[in-house]
């Protein structure tokens, strides 16, 4: 089984963070032209589990619902995405990009029904991308961020801190619109992906970057 889930792509890049970019932009566009399609193409847990729009856990990453949202998410797809494409290769970036994003969509799900929370719509390529920073912390695990382009900060500490302000503002209720939520999934997917596809331990190669 670990030789079927560990089996690599040939290497290819095609700028598949591009394409991705410019499906989101369309479709925002689309949306925005035609606002009540967002109703079927977020994910709502009523709709989901008893109208069964069980697209709704993929067609929901390329959903926005306001020119700054879709904007910082493209920007990050931009930046940490195509990063990521060119270590990864485009065929493991977009599956990973895919899984996480899907499964960030299920998890979601799963806690909104938990808390009996079922008329919340969960849009925006936000969980998908918390993979993709964490994955790029992995990748690069001594590379340096420059915060606001001035503050120095290694790339595995900016992931550590991310994960602490999406804790506290998830446990706080602050900003209680932003899918907290889903960005701590989508770091925890992109952790099972490198233990369970890649056979890496994410911690134990910060641990070997900077305390070995």
């Amino acid at each position: 089984m670990n030789n079927i889930l560990r089996r690599p792509f040939s290497y290819t890049y095609f700028s598949a963070s591009l394409i991705l970019i410019a499906v989101n932009v369309v479709i925002f566009i689309f949306t925005s032209l035609f606002p009540k399609i967002t109703i079927y193409l977020s994910l709502c847990p009523e709709l989901f589990i008893y109208e069964k729009m069980y697209w709704q856990a993929f067609s929901y990453m390329f959903i926005h619902g306001n020119l700054m949202h879709i904007f910082f998410n493209m920007i990050g797809l931009l930046t940490f995405g195509m990063a990521v494409e060119k270590a990864f290769g485009s065929k493991e970036f977009l599956l990973m990009y895919f899984v996480c994003g899907v499964l960030t969509g299920i998890l979601s799900l799963v806690y909104y029904i938990s808390t009996n929370n079922y008329r919340v719509f969960l849009m925006g390529a936000s969980g998908a991308l918390f993979a993709l920073l964490f994955a790029g912390a992995v990748i690069f695990p001594k590379a340096i961020i420059y915060i606001w382009g001035v503050i120095p900060m290694p790339y595995p500490l900016l992931v550590l801190i991310y994960a602490g302000i999406e804790i506290f503002s998830q446990t706080t209720g602050y900003k209680p619109s932003v899918a907290h939520n889903a960005h701590l999934f989508g770091f925890l997917c992109a952790f099972l992906y490198f233990i369970i596809r890649i056979g890496i331990n994410p911690f134990k190669v910060w641990k070997e970057a900077y305390f070995d």
